[in-house]
């Protein structure tokens, strides 16, 4: 009998549930992917929409006394209506207009999202997003102009990007328990940082030749992994994937009848959850914010993420304008911030669960990530090595507390003591804290488009002010 291939000993050396948290992780990692994704392209255009026409030249014609090209700086080349002087606090009114619905509809979201199935919620969510992301696009292709529409559409889209977080971090915190919780979701949060990565690099490819792609691939994208969604996502431990009972031997989906038929495959037409008659019901809002912590983590996360997105909407923008690259060798160089964040999410899991102590690894973070702010905006003036290596410094430090508050934390205080073993507290928990995380995100960008009318030192100034009252409020 020929020996049994290592590869199959190390695939069947994992039992089912291993195998099931496995793809629930890997799953629903691509699906928060394909958020982000969906939201860099606007940070990448915005120096698209407004440009510097000075440098267009017509090179002299037959009847013209001078042999030298002619320049004409009154050639406008921006993308109107943002050809205006103010161009700065008009794409911050779009920030704005995403960011804000974005927060609002968080706070719904979470109630929302424990009383519907995940798997629908966010399968319209994605759908939804889809649709409106490629809206945006196809203002390009059929050369619309008006900023209302723009609005719109970043409002609509901020209001249905809403179903995203807490539905998977609600299925990831079904899944996982609170063993090893800060590495695992550390690992899994990189989905951010991943998303940014693809969303700059798919929107730089297209942003110079036909910006409206920028964001019509992201929206095709999104959807598509709505579809996917629909057909795989398992939200709860009770229920397994038809396909893992099909490699077993089973040629249909699994009925779960208790713990002694755990992993048992029997065919029936579909998937059945046996609930409880005693299932205790979703918590209520007021009831969310009077568990300890929520209130406190919530404030220190508007702060941290107002410096996070400050960076996601403007990083490009500020290069281009700093280090005069053009916009997608700028959206190429903005990843390096999001690489440092993947680092330094993990590292902040880590640490967390090595010392148990959650707020003092945002504290010591965010005690660091002000004084390299301020390096940051020195540095970038002395070229290209010191910016990159400014831009890992400073994607680290920013970003692990903002990663650890939005998945590890809020997994805790979903599942604090004080509920009794509720489970069904986690969205709700999760969306007040990303909600609240939400109003700081959406303040940031139109700040920054504000302040940086004045000169970009007043924005870091302005980000190492919100830095230092995260760490007050941790």
């Amino acid at each position: 009998m020929a020996p049994v291939p290592p590869g199959i000993r190390f695939l069947t050396s994992f039992n089912r549930d291993q195998w099931y948290r496995a793809f629930t992780f890997g799953l629903t990692f691509l699906l928060y992917t394909s958020f982000h994704l969906s939201r860099k392209p606007i940070s990448i255009v915005k120096s698209e929409l407004h440009k510097n026409c000075s440098h267009v030249m017509e090179a002299p014609t037959e009847s013209s006394s001078s042999q030298q090209p002619v320049l004409h700086p009154e050639l406008d080349c921006s993308w109107k209506p943002f050809d205006r002087n103010n161009y700065k606090q008009l794409l911050g009114a779009m920030d704005y207009s995403f960011l804000c619905a974005y927060a609002i509809g968080m706070y719904l979201s979470g109630i929302i999202g424990e009383r519907l199935p995940i798997r629908l919620y966010l399968t319209v969510g994605m759908l939804t997003s889809g649709l409106f992301t490629c809206l945006f696009g196809l203002g390009y292709i059929y050369d619309i102009h008006s900023l209302g529409f723009y609005i719109f559409v970043q409002v609509a889209n901020g209001l249905v990007q809403t179903t995203g977080w807490p539905s998977v971090v609600t299925c990831i915190g079904n899944w996982f328990g609170k063993g090893r919780r800060g590495l695992i979701m550390g690992l899994w949060n990189s989905h951010t940082s991943v998303g940014n990565i693809l969303g700059s690099l798919i929107a730089g490819y297209y942003v110079s030749s036909n910006w409206g792609l920028s964001f019509i691939v992201p929206g095709v994208i999104i959807a598509a992994m709505g579809v996917i969604c629909f057909l795989f996502l398992i939200e709860h431990m009770d229920t397994k994937p038809f396909f893992f009972c099909f490699l077993t031997g089973s040629w249909d989906t699994e009925l779960l009848l208790g713990q002694e038929s755990i992993g048992v495959c029997v065919p029936v037409q579909q998937v059945v959850v046996v609930k409880s008659e005693a299932e205790p019901s979703a918590i209520s809002f007021m009831g969310a914010l009077r568990i300890p912590g929520v209130v406190e983590f919530s404030l220190c996360l508007l702060f941290a993420k107002l410096v996070s997105y400050t960076f996601l909407f403007w990083l490009p923008l500020y290069i281009t304008k700093t280090a005069h690259l053009d916009a997608k060798k700028a959206g190429d160089l903005s990843t390096l911030f999001d690489v440092g964040g993947i680092v330094g999410g993990i590292l902040a899991g880590v640490l967390s669960d090595k010392l148990g102590k959650r707020a003092t690894t945002c504290a010591v973070m965010l005690l660091l990530a002000a004084p390299t702010l301020y390096g940051f905006s020195m540095m970038s003036q002395f070229g290209l090595g010191p910016t990159i290596g400014m831009l890992l410094v400073c994607g680290g430090l920013v970003n692990g507390p903002y990663a650890l508050i939005t998945t590890a934390v809020s997994a805790d205080l979903g599942t604090h003591k004080s509920l009794k073993g509720n489970a069904r507290a986690l969205s709700t928990v999760t969306a007040i804290i990303d909600g609240t995380g939400s109003v700081g995100a959406a303040v940031g960008p139109l700040l920054a488009g504000l302040l940086s009318a004045r000169g970009w030192d007043q924005v870091f100034y302005m980000l190492m002010t919100a830095d230092f009252l995260a760490l007050l409020v941790s």
